[in-house]
């Protein structure tokens, strides 16, 4: 059964869907926005009430820099969005509000229910949004929906049940208290901590992705946001130079592509590592989650077992606020970060293509010529030199002037190893004829 929990409370509001099944609830993905909640609605409806006094007595109450006027505004306020949850109409009177020269003024408003979802629409429509990510999240369309919990004190408002239900295209789950909700989940998630409950199983998941930076600054991702936790995975990364015996691992949350935009969550070495061509040493990076969210990541050298740590118990203690930025600007800043990455991997490409270029050179330069030589070097040496600049179009124009170079070079190497293979073969048959005679 696939559950779509919908909190909405004063000042935030989150989304949850979980699949629950055989007494195991797991959590599939969760979202959320910091900035939106029915205190935003108490402003509007203050701000309607500051033009009708303004209307009627010809005062801007926020001009005037009385704070008791204005909380006895968003009191007021507060007071009549709750009656109207129940009430079609609710009157709100404050009298004695504000004082000038001709004497004390009075605030006498009719506030009806259709008004109030005309004020508290724009705000609660914002929550589509965070639906529409969480399922994204856990690829589900919204027909895989089967029930529809609400949570706090907004959910209250027949104007939230009805968009949710639009929303959605079913009708919510009325037999929870939206205002008991949460404590009786707190309740029986500490029964089943202290053992009290065997019979329940809370699955959590990752709040943001975790991973490492890689060459040219850029962030792997090896356990991506909203997997179950525990989780373990791994992957397998090499050295980026000849004879490098160490490398570092830094470990990072986040969801940018670059290292440098997530958040660092420590950094450890791998030492004594054979030398060898880049690309030849084999590390195997593994991250770890057990069910209290630590994180362990584990580097171990392949070729001689030799592996280094780290233990992070913090990776999953941000606070609401910092998860919602990191997601937000990961998608707001999502086409920069894709070229920003595209840039970096292009030149992690023309340096891989350097090396190449040279190793080819000292293993087969006696096999191409001069000719060959000095135009793979003439290459090299002109893709260097755009590589110090920023115009990419020039770095992937002398990128695909070595890559061509290569390619003549291979043809030729290919035609002399058949050459001499053939050579090599003819001898053979000679000294076995030879035998023969």
């Amino acid at each position: 059964m696939k559950i779509l929990v919908f909190s909405f409370g004063g000042g935030t509001h989150d989304v949850t869907v979980m699949d629950f099944g055989q007494g195991v609830f797991q959590v599939l993905a969760t979202s959320g926005d910091t900035q939106t909640g029915g205190a935003d609605v108490d402003n509007a409806i203050m701000q309607y009430l500051i033009e009708e006094f303004r209307k009627q007595h010809g005062i801007d109450l926020n001009k005037v820099g009385d704070k008791m006027v204005l909380y006895r505004l968003k009191e007021a306020a507060e007071k009549a969005k709750i009656e109207l949850s129940t009430l079609l109409q609710t009157t709100i009177d404050l009298p004695f509000l504000y004082y000038d020269a001709s004497g004390p003024k009075h605030l006498h408003v009719t506030l009806n229910r259709a008004k109030l979802e005309e004020l508290a629409f724009p705000i609660v429509q914002k929550t589509e949004d965070t639906i529409k990510r969480v399922l994204a999240d856990a690829k589900l369309s919204i027909n895989d929906i089967d029930k529809v919990i609400l949570i706090g004190g907004m959910t209250r408002m027949p104007l939230v049940q009805r968009f949710i239900e639009e929303v959605l295209g079913k009708k919510v789950e009325r037999g929870v208290d939206p205002m008991e909700a949460v404590a009786i989940g707190a309740a029986i998630q500490g029964a089943v901590l202290t053992g009290e409950i065997k019979d329940i199983v809370l699955l959590d998941v990752t709040p943001l992705s975790l991973g490492v930076e890689t060459l040219g600054g850029i962030f792997t991702k090896i356990i991506e946001r909203n997997t179950t936790i525990p989780v373990r995975r791994s992957q397998i990364f090499t050295t980026a130079a000849d004879n490098q015996t160490t490398v570092t691992i830094h470990v990072l949350q986040g969801e940018r592509p670059m290292a440098a935009d997530n958040i660092s969550l420590g950094m450890f070495h791998l030492t004594g590592i054979p030398p060898a061509p880049r690309g030849v040493p084999q590390i195997e990076v593994t991250f770890d989650i057990d069910a209290n969210g630590i994180l362990h990541v584990t580097a171990k050298d392949l070729g001689t077992g030799k592996e280094a740590s780290i233990t992070i118990s913090g990776s999953t203690k941000l606070s609401k606020e910092e998860k919602e930025r990191m997601i937000k600007e990961a998608e707001k800043y999502a086409e920069q970060d894709r070229k920003k990455r595209e840039e970096a991997e292009l030149r992690n490409e023309c340096d891989s293509l350097i090396y190449t270029a040279e190793r080819t050179i000292k293993d087969y330069g006696d096999k191409i010529g001069k000719e060959n030589v000095d135009k793979i070097n003439d290459a090299i040496k002109e893709l260097r030199e755009v590589l110090q600049g920023k115009d990419i179009e020039k770095i992937k124009e002398k990128r695909d002037n070595l890559s061509k170079v290569l390619q003549q070079a291979g043809t030729v190497i290919y035609q002399q190893v058949s050459k001499d293979q053939k050579v090599r073969e003819a001898e053979y048959k000679k000294a076995e004829d030879e035998k023969k005679g």
